[in-house]
C-alpha cells in the first residue's frame, strides 16, 4: 500500500516537473516570440515611415521638375514669340512656326495648372480643361460676356462725369471710392474671360481666323494666270497724309476682295517715297503687277463685272457702292468672329492693314534697331498727341493732363488685378515740346520717344524718307503697346490700332480716345438698335423705342452718345447702354480654293 502510493506521488511529482518545464518553455517561448513580435512591428513602422519619406521627397522631386520645365517653357516661349511676330509681320505668314508657339503656350498652361493641382488639364475637372480650339465658350457667353463689358465702362463714364461735377471734397471720395469698385469688377469680369483656360482656345481660334484670311489674300494676289485675270487699279497717291493714303488703299483691297479681283496698286512718285510702296512694303504680288490697257472706270458692281481691269476713285467721289465697304465682314466667318472679338469690323479691316503694311527687310531692320534703342519694354501705354495741322481744322487741343489722367487709370487697374509693374509710357507726336513737357510734369513716369521722329513729322519736313521711316516707327510701337490712348481723329493711331487687333486674340477695348469713337472715312453708316425704351429728359435728347435703328454720329464718353433716329429723324443724345451695334455681315466670296485650315 506504502510502495504504491509512493510510486503514485513520484508519478504525480514528475508530471508536476513535466507540466513546470512545459509551461517555463512555453513562457521563455512566448516572451521571445512577443519581443520578436515587438521588433517586427518597429520594423515595419520604420519601414512604413521611410516609404512615406521617399514618397514626399518623390512627390517633392516631380513638383520642382515640373517648376523647372514650366519656367524653362516660359522662358522658351518669351523668346520665340518676339521672333515670330516679327517674323510673322516681316515676311509671307509663318503659320507652322506660330503654331508651334501657341502648342508651346498651351504647354505652359497645362503644366501651370498640373502644378497647381497635381493633375492635367483634361483629368482635372472643369477648372483645369483644356477647351479644344473650334469649340470654346457657347455664343451666348461670348455675346453676353462683350455686352457686360461695355455696360461697365459705360456705367464707369456715366458715374465718372456726373461726380465730377459735384467738385466737393465729399464728391472727391465717393469718386475715388467708385473709381476703385469699378477696378474691382473689371478685374473680376477679366478672370471670368479666363475660366476654363478658354484663352488658349482664344489664341487658337485668332490664330486660324488671321491664318485663313492672309492666305485668301495671297491667294487674291497670285492668280494662276495675271494675263486672264481681273483686276482692281487703286492709285496711292491720295492728296493726304500716310494714315489717310493707306486707308484709301485698304477701301480698294475690301472692293477687290469682295469682287475677286487681282488688286493692282499704282504707287510710282508716291509723295513719302518716289520709287513707291514696293520700296518700303512687300509687293501686294509677286506675280501678277501689271493692269494692262482695257480699263474702265468703276460703274457698281454689276455695270462693271465684265470689265478687265476697274480702276476706282477715292471714296468721297465713289457712286453705286458695292456691299464690300467698311464696316462689313464676311458672313461666312461672322460666326466664328462674332464669338472671338468684341468688334468684328475692325478686326476686318485689321486683316487688309496687316497685308499692306509687310516691311521690307530693311525697313524691318531699322524697327528692330530702333526699338532696341529706346530700350521700349511692355508692359507700357500709347500716347499719340496729334497737332500742328489738325489742331483748330479736324481736332481740339488735348493737353498731356488729359492723356495721362487715362493712362494712370490703365496702371490703376492693373493693380487692383494684381500686377505690380513699373509706369511705361511710349509717346508718338508731331509736337516737339510734348514729350519734355510729360517727363517735366510726371517724373513718376518712364516716358520713351524719340523727339527727332517728332521734328520729321512737322510740316515743313513731313514728305520726306527719314519723316516715313519715323512715322513707321511710331505706328509699329504704337501697336505693341498694351494700351493705346490718343484721339481717333487722328488716322495714325486709327491705323496702330487696327494692327493692334492683329497681335492680339481681341483687342477690341484697349484704347480710350479723347474725342471721336473709331471710324473708318468712307464707310457705311455706323448704326446702332435701341434695345431699351427711353423717354427723352431735356431737349438735347432723342425718344427711343425698343427696335428704333440710330446712326450714331459719336460716343461722348459720359454715359451719352449721339446720333440720328432713322424713325423720327432727330438728332440729339442717347444712354449708350440703350443701344447694341447692328452689325453690318455681307456675302464675301468665301474663296474655296484656301482650304479653312492651314495644311
Amino acid at each position: 500500500m506504502c510502495g504504491k502510493d509512493m510510486t503514485t506521488t513520484r508519478v504525480k511529482l514528475v508530471a508536476l516537473f513535466i507540466c513546470l518545464w512545459l509551461i517555463m518553455l512555453v513562457t521563455l517561448y512566448s516572451k521571445s516570440g512577443f519581443e520578436e513580435s515587438m521588433e517586427t512591428e518597429m520594423l515595419q513602422k520604420e519601414l512604413r515611415r521611410a516609404q512615406e519619406n521617399v514618397k514626399m521627397l518623390a512627390d517633392r522631386n516631380k513638383a520642382l521638375e515640373r517648376e523647372l520645365l514650366t519656367s524653362k517653357a516660359e522662358k522658351l516661349v518669351g523668346g520665340e514669340i518676339e521672333v515670330v511676330k516679327r517674323d510673322s509681320n516681316s515676311n509671307e505668314l509663318n503659320g507652322e512656326c506660330q503654331r508651334k508657339v501657341i502648342n508651346l503656350e498651351n504647354l505652359v498652361r497645362e503644366l501651370r495648372a498640373f502644378n497647381d493641382g497635381g493633375q492635367k488639364p483634361e483629368e482635372g475637372g472643369k477648372h483645369g480643361m483644356i477647351i479644344p480650339p473650334g469649340q470654346g465658350p457657347s455664343m451666348e457667353h461670348e455675346k453676353a460676356r462683350f455686352r457686360l463689358a461695355d455696360n461697365i465702362q459705360e456705367l464707369w463714364y456715366y458715374l465718372n462725369r456726373n461726380l465730377k461735377k459735384l467738385g466737393s471734397t465729399s464728391g472727391n471720395e465717393l469718386l475715388e471710392d467708385v473709381a476703385h469698385r469699378h477696378r474691382s469688377i473689371e478685374a473680376d469680369l477679366i478672370r471670368l474671360s479666363r475660366v476654363d483656360n478658354t484663352e488658349a482656345w482664344r489664341e487658337q481660334e485668332h490664330f486660324e481666323l488671321q491664318s485663313l484670311m492672309q492666305r485668301r489674300l495671297h491667294h487674291l494676289q497670285h492668280p494662276k494666270d495675271c494675263s486672264k485675270a481681273k483686276k482692281v487699279l487703286c492709285d496711292l497717291n491720295k492728296g493726304c497724309g500716310f494714315g489717310c493714303q493707306l486707308h484709301h488703299v485698304v477701301y480698294c483691297f475690301m472692293i477687290a476682295y469682295g469682287t475677286e479681283r487681282t488688286l493692282i496698286l499704282q504707287s510710282k512718285g508716291w509723295r513719302y517715297a518716289h520709287q513707291g510702296w514696293d520700296s518700303v512694303f512687300l509687293p501686294l504680288s509677286e506675280s501678277c503687277t501689271e493692269a494692262g490697257t482695257r480699263r474702265v472706270n468703276w460703274n457698281g458692281e454689276k455695270n462693271s463685272k465684265d470689265a478687265e481691269v476697274v480702276m476706282l476713285p477715292i471714296v468721297d467721289a465713289l457712286h453705286n457702292h458695292p456691299p464690300y465697304m467698311p464696316l462689313s465682314y464676311p458672313e461666312d466667318i461672322a460666326p466664328r468672329l462674332e464669338k472671338l472679338h468684341g468688334d468684328p469690323s475692325v478686326w476686318f479691316i485689321a486683316q487688309f492693314v496687316k497685308y499692306l503694311m509687310r516691311p521690307q527687310p530693311h525697313l524691318q531692320l531699322a524697327l528692330d534697331e530702333a526699338k532696341q534703342k529706346l530700350k521700349f519694354q511692355n508692359p507700357i501705354v500709347g500716347i499719340h498727341v496729334r497737332r500742328t495741322d489738325k489742331v483748330g481744322t479736324e481736332a481740339a487741343f488735348h493737353g498731356i493732363e488729359e492723356y495721362m489722367e487715362h493712362v494712370e487709370e490703365w496702371f490703376l487697374r492693373k493693380e487692383v488685378q494684381g500686377e505690380e509693374i513699373k509706369r511705361r509710357v511710349y509717346i508718338a507726336s508731331d509736337d516737339a515740346s510734348v514729350l519734355p513737357d510729360a517727363k517735366k510734369k510726371y517724373p513718376n513716369y518712364e516716358f520713351y520717344g524719340d523727339a527727332a521722329i517728332a521734328r520729321s513729322a512737322g510740316l515743313g519736313s513731313r514728305y520726306s524718307d527719314s519723316s516715313l521711316q519715323g512715322l513707321i516707327l511710331d505706328i509699329h510701337l504704337l501697336s505693341l503697346t498694351d494700351y493705346l490712348v490718343c484721339t481717333f481723329s487722328s488716322q495714325v493711331c486709327r491705323v496702330a490700332y487696327e494692327i493692334m487687333q492683329t497681335l492680339h486674340p481681341d483687342a477690341a477695348h484697349y484704347f480710350h480716345s479723347l474725342d471721336d469713337i473709331y471710324y473708318f472715312g468712307g464707310q457705311t453708316g455706323h448704326e446702332e438698335t435701341a434695345i431699351y425704351k427711353h423717354v427723352p429728359r431735356s431737349k438735347d435728347e432723342i425718344a427711343l423705342e425698343v427696335g428704333d435703328v440710330v446712326g450714331i454720329a459719336g460716343n461722348h464718353w459720359d454715359g451719352y452718345s449721339k446720333g440720328r433716329s432713322r424713325r423720327t429723324g432727330g438728332i440729339g443724345l442717347y444712354p449708350s447702354y440703350k443701344t447694341v451695334d447692328k452689325k453690318v455681315v455681307v456675302k464675301y466670296p468665301i474663296y474655296e480654293q484656301v482650304p479653312l485650315t492651314e495644311t
